[in-house]
């Protein structure tokens, strides 16, 4: 990342976990950091975990609430150079055990929250960022974009889809003051999917000081642990290890 202080940075999904991580070390290093979530219980824990925080209450899953998020964010801090979109919600489930349709809602809702929300804020604010000095796009997407988790089916599409996205839009504003980075994580130790899920996930500081050593080195794509390998793996490989994945999950829905 070409600027690591100094900017007025909107994280999605910052209340806690990976982008609470974020948010204490983007506040660290000198920048005005407002983050987003659903629940204003977590973001007032935040806000007392990180001072100086600024929250607001928004569902990134809903069309309404992005778009008064950005007129928000636009109006009450117009210097925003920085976008990082994290939200995002994984479920675990076997595809002919699902009621798709009694309970095709709440599976859609990983879609519009993994997918519609990243690509919508993204194209909202893209433009705006093309008048500042220097501005980023970061896009949290995961080690399962690479490698399918096939017992989350739907989150590893969704993240395969926001690391084609984010290819694309690298090429699309490659030519303005826009950077735009993706940040792969692997299974860090947070209540995604639920508590206890990942608890033998990478520590959560470990992780995000890793990622930071990935942005202060400029890195485009920025993986850790067993995420840094697969960014790069070869087909036979990514077949081989997801179908290690599932053999050794598989229990887990049956």
């Amino acid at each position: 990342m070409k600027r690591l202080t100094g900017n007025t940075i909107l994280i999605t999904g910052g209340g806690s976990g990976i982008g609470l991580a974020f948010a204490e070390r983007f506040t660290k290093l000198g920048n005005t950091v407002i983050v987003c979530g659903r629940r204003e219980d977590v973001l007032k824990e935040a806000q007392n975990k990180v001072p100086g925080l600024i929250t607001r209450v928004s569902d990134v899953a809903v069309e309404a609430d992005r778009l008064d998020l950005f007129k928000w964010v636009t109006s009450n801090y117009p210097d925003v150079n920085v976008l990082v979109n994290n939200a995002g919600m994984q479920q675990r489930f076997n595809l002919l055990k699902t009621d798709a349709q009694a309970d095709w809602q709440r599976y859609g809702r990983e879609i519009t929250t993994n997918i519609d929300a990243p690509l919508h804020l993204c194209m909202l604010f893209a433009p705006h960022f093309t008048n500042k000095e220097y501005a980023a796009i970061l896009n949290v997407t995961s080690g399962l974009a690479f490698t399918p988790f096939a017992i989350a089916p739907i989150y590893s599409a969704t993240k395969a889809a926001l690391h084609s996205f984010t290819v694309s839009l690298r090429h699309q504003l490659s030519e303005t003051s826009v950077e735009v980075i993706e940040i792969a994580p692997p299974a860090v130790n947070t209540d995604l999917g639920g508590a206890g899920l990942h608890t033998n996930g990478e520590p959560l500081d470990e992780f995000a000081d890793g990622i930071f050593k990935g942005l202060e080195q400029g890195l485009p794509e920025i993986g850790y642990g067993t995420s840094a390998g697969r960014l790069r793996m070869s087909r036979d490989d990514v077949d081989k290890y997801t179908e290690q994945m599932y053999q050794a999950t598989k229990g887990m829905i049956e």
